[in-house]
């Protein structure tokens, strides 16, 4: 049996705004700042960060809305950001002219925020159209956030009272139905929110009218994770769409029909669904067995289904199985334009994509090429309504990303891919090898790993290694373009992995679910396994290989630490979860009890305190140095982790550095600014600990 943990001495740290706790992250940040900060070598880093995040040669990204091309954008001079827009004619000429609509360094000096952009959405139908968009905003880049109706002719917020929507601080989503109609799950008290503190109502909420009146078309319970609003604008197809979270994988999704009558749809509630032109897309987390008029079939787990939803919905289940995994491929994802598919898929965790186009008694399926390997490819569409236009991009390690419109419906034929945008190269790939290599972890499993390395590296242990991971929440880890890294690290001669792990997506729902709640150990095993064999080959030495992670990443780097601390000779823990006894108290915590357990659970809590690396942690051990950084503005994972872990480090006369950042939400920072300081402070104190040279 596991020894119940004595009473937590720094409960007072998890009060994130309290003057306690915040004089003590001043202190901490002081520290940080005067240790890692004073180098020549910090300036130059944090300096050539802030110049790849700031670059005017960044590409960027499009959403069409009508004629326009929409991109939120941040710079030197746009601390917070822009959002613009431009023609495609425009775009193509390399040097567009951009009309700016909302500046949110200006927005936020008047209205006295620090708004960060959480996105827009059009109004596509009625009078209006094209001419409204909701805008959604952060305070400080928490996952709370406002919604706000804007008129793009007026060039203002429409006025609340002339009946202008707003939505009120809260977690949730929005959704137009037409101009005087949304569908809102939000907080509207605390009657209205689940556990995990999101939306438990889903509303009708009609121009005018007080949003607490709003017509509630379903509520959920208050142990289910979340209810969400969802719509089908597509011409002929409309339809509202409302879900049911009943935990982080397993859900319900139902029509509204006449009347506001429900209409589940009868699949397993570890499926996900999406509706295209009448069908029905099922992907598949289990096994689901069904009756079909051939017998009994049984769809297999990870597999992607397509039918007629009429038919599905009279009880017909004759599916057709669009993709079906292998044991080295895994569904990556899957897009949809106005009459084609386009479907992600890894195979050993190298990117394919194939086009789908249904007939009238099956579908046609046709390979993108031209795709280069060992690169990760992204599709999505210009406008899944009215176009078989996408945009495609692909980026590698050493490979900056470039950005393609290709024309599905003429994919084969020339011109059809029209390549609109290369991204500079930050740093010089010359010097440099990427590869693909296996480890073995302790139960005999074959776990892939990405090596990126000095092109001239001698297999002696020398090189400075940054071994990167996350393995959970079925995220796959696949190659990308980082220049931050690429200019901290590999340009002077580091070398830099990323093991993926079970845990992960990359082998699909069965890689997933191999590392579980009771099985948890396993990504730790298979993580340590890729860290031994990043020194049996030579590459690193223990005291040369560092580890970094962030959020359910900075968990497993935090069990490095406590499992492993004669492996490893540094780790990062960026807004990591550490205390997993408390963590379904401490904000959006009780949402991920499906991926970790219920410690408060008899029949869980000796496995789950099994993973809690703030309850492993032995005063008699010597733990190699560690760096915890995180956000007083983190509303999903407590800053209250980080903070107590390094109290307890510093408790046992540990080598801990911690930093928080005061705004950023969970992704650590607001702006380039904050984003660049932090990531030099993190590849400044690895450089520091690993030994990396001055390059």
């Amino acid at each position: 049996m596991t020894t119940p943990p004595a009473p937590d001495p720094y409960l007072w740290l998890e009060q994130v705004t309290g003057e306690a706790a915040l004089a003590w992250v001043r202190e901490r940040n002081e520290h940080a700042e005067a240790t890692l900060a004073g180098s020549a070598r910090f300036a130059r880093t944090e300096a050539a960060v802030r110049e790849v995040l700031d670059s005017d040669d960044r590409i960027p990204l499009l959403a069409r809305a009508g004629d326009w091309y929409y991109n939120v954008w941040r710079d030197a001079r746009h601390e917070r950001g822009v959002w613009r827009r431009t023609t495609l004619a425009s775009y193509r000429t390399g040097t567009p002219e951009w009309d700016v609509l909302i500046d949110l360094d200006e927005l936020g000096a008047a209205e006295g925020e620090q708004w960060v952009w959480h996105g827009a959405a059009m109004l596509r139908t009625g009078p209006l159209a094209l001419t409204r968009a909701l805008v959604t905003l952060s305070r400080g880049g928490s996952d709370a956030d406002v919604t706000r109706e804007w008129d793009l002719v007026a060039r203002d917020w429409v006025d609340p009272a002339a009946g202008g929507f707003v939505r009120p601080e809260g977690k949730g989503n929005v959704r137009w139905v037409d101009e005087d109609t949304l569908l809102v799950a939000t907080d509207t008290g605390p009657e209205s929110l689940t556990r995990s503190g999101y939306p438990r109502l889903a509303r009708r909420w009609r121009r005018g009218q007080p949003l607490e009146e709003a017509t509630v078309l379903f509520e959920g319970e208050v142990t289910d994770l979340a209810v969400g609003v969802g719509r089908d604008r597509t011409p002929g197809h409309e339809r509202t769409v409302l879900t049911r979270s009943t935990g982080f994988y397993s859900g319900q999704t139902f029509l509204v029909g006449p009347e506001d009558r429900l209409e589940r749809l009868d699949v397993p509630e570890s499926a996900e669904t999406s509706l295209w032109r009448g069908r029905l897309l099922v992907d598949l987390r289990d096994d689901w067995t069904v009756d079909t008029t051939s017998g009994t079939t049984t769809y297999a787990a990870g597999s992607l289904l397509a039918g007629d939803l009429d038919d599905f919905l009279a009880g017909g289940r004759d599916l057709t199985v669009l993709f079906a995994p292998t044991s080295e491929t895994a569904i990556l994802g899957w897009s949809v334009t106005a009459h084609r598919l386009v479907l992600t898929y890894l195979e050993d965790v190298r990117h394919r994509v194939d086009v789908l186009t249904p007939t009238a008694t099956t579908w046609d399926r046709q390979r993108l090429g031209g795709l280069p390997d060992l690169t990760s490819v992204t599709v999505w569409p210009v406008d899944r309504v009215d176009s078989d236009q996408v945009w495609v991009q692909a980026s590698g390690y050493l490979t900056p990303p470039d950005l393609a419109l290709l024309d599905l419906g003429a994919a084969g034929e020339p011109g059809a891919r029209e390549v609109l945008r290369r991204g500079p190269a930050f740093f010089d790939p010359a010097g440099s090898v990427v590869e693909q290599r296996f480890a073995t972890s302790q139960d005999g499993t074959r776990v892939p790993y990405f090596l990126v390395r000095p092109l001239d590296m001698v297999a002696d242990g020398s090189t400075p290694t940054v071994l990167y991971g996350y393995g959970g929440f079925e995220i796959s880890l696949t190659p990308s373009y980082s220049g931050t890294t690429g200019r901290a690290w590999l340009a002077h001669g580091g070398a830099y992995a990323v093991a993926n792990i079970r845990g992960g997506g990359e082998y699909g729902p069965t890689w997933h679910q191999a590392a579980l709640r009771e099985h948890r150990h396993r990504a730790y095993e298979d993580f340590a396994a890729v860290a031994r064999d990043l020194v049996t080959t030579g590459v690193a030495t223990r005291e040369r290989l560092g580890v970094m992670g962030g959020s359910n990443g900075g968990l497993l780097t935090g069990n490095m630490l406590v499992r492993h601390p004669d492996l490893i000779g540094a780790v990062v823990m960026a807004v990591p979860l550490l205390d997993m006894l408390r963590y379904p108290h401490l904000l959006a915590g009780a949402s991920w009890i499906a991926e970790y357990g219920d410690p408060d659970d008899p029949a869980d809590r000796e496995f789950v305190q099994q993973i809690s690396a703030y309850h492993l942690l032995d005063p008699d051990t010597t733990y190699p140095p560690a760096l915890l950084t995180t956000s007083t503005r983190d509303d999903r994972v407590h800053p209250g982790h980080a903070r107590k872990m390094a109290a307890r480090l510093l408790e046992t006369g540990q080598d801990v550095t911690s930093w928080e950042n005061l705004e950023g939400g969970h992704a650590g920072a607001s702006t380039n600014a904050q984003a660049a300081r932090r990531a030099a402070l993190e590849f400044e104190f690895l450089a520091s600990r690993l030994g990396l040279g001055p390059g």
